[in-house]
């Protein structure tokens, strides 16, 4: 299946009376449901991580049965793919249409936003709200420094800090954008009922609240999985190139 088959595959399923979750490979004469040793291929059940029934039946889900010794993710049911189809695709079209039409991109609004919500921000602000790098941050004050859009003032108790706050241009920039990127949330929302809005704006709170846990959670996986590798299957310290093998 590939990308493009994403916002697809429900319906085909349907139409071939496939249940969610089950194999879309062609496999004859195999239950998916059935087959031995199934629950080795569960990620949580392999990393010692307790689950309940519907969370394991959830995991299943995501998972297409294997064939032979061989398993994939299923792209219909593993919600960080939707999260990072909908978040590039977004991000890609807005950036793409506010270049044409004000000549900024999608760095340089998520930073208007911000300042429109919180008057003055530094970059380490950013960073921490938002989740862009140093460098991308860095580079769009600069250049919305460099466009007359914000001006910067030092912190009074400690010089290293600068704030950066709109300029009367930065403001009537981002109230314009503002128009063009809520008709955008509209149609992206419209074939939602306004109650469905509401229990899907909360329950992204609640998955955002939740990424400290999946960070803890990655880092016992990975302590774990580095056990199990060892100092010769595990990555490469940086600036440490692996040595060479026999076929190389």
């Amino acid at each position: 299946m590939s990308i493009q088959d994403i916002g697809t595959v429900k319906k085909t399923g349907r139409q071939t009376g496939r249940k969610p979750g089950q194999n879309l490979r062609k496999n004859p004469g195999k239950n998916p449901g059935t087959q031995p040793g199934r629950d080795a291929d569960r990620p949580a059940l392999r990393a010692g991580v307790k689950t309940s029934r519907g969370q394991a039946a959830a995991l299943d889900g995501a998972i297409l049965a294997p064939s032979g010794d061989e398993a994939a993710i299923l792209l219909e049911r593993y919600t960080p793919a939707y999260f990072t189809f909908i978040a590039n695709k977004l991000a890609r079209g807005a950036s793409a249409h506010y270049l044409d039409v004000y000549g900024v991109g999608i760095e340089t609004w998520r930073v208007l936003v911000m300042l429109a919500i919180e008057h003055q921000v530094t970059a380490q602000r950013v960073v921490q709200l938002i989740g862009m790098d140093k460098a991308s941050v860095s580079r769009a004050f600069k250049s919305m420094h460099a466009q007359g859009l914000i001006r910067f003032e030092s912190d009074d108790h400690d010089g290293r800090l600068r704030y950066a706050s709109f300029t009367p241009k930065g403001r009537a920039l981002h109230d314009r954008i503002m128009r063009f990127a809520l008709e955008r949330e509209r149609v992206f929302l419209s074939v939602l009922e306004p109650r469905e809005i509401d229990v899907l704006v909360d329950l992204l709170r609640r998955l955002h609240g939740n990424l400290p846990a999946v960070e803890l959670a990655s880092e016992l996986f990975a302590a774990a999985e580095k056990r199990l590798l060892g100092p010769e299957d595990g990555a490469q310290p940086a600036g440490v190139a692996a040595s060479a093998g026999p076929l190389e």
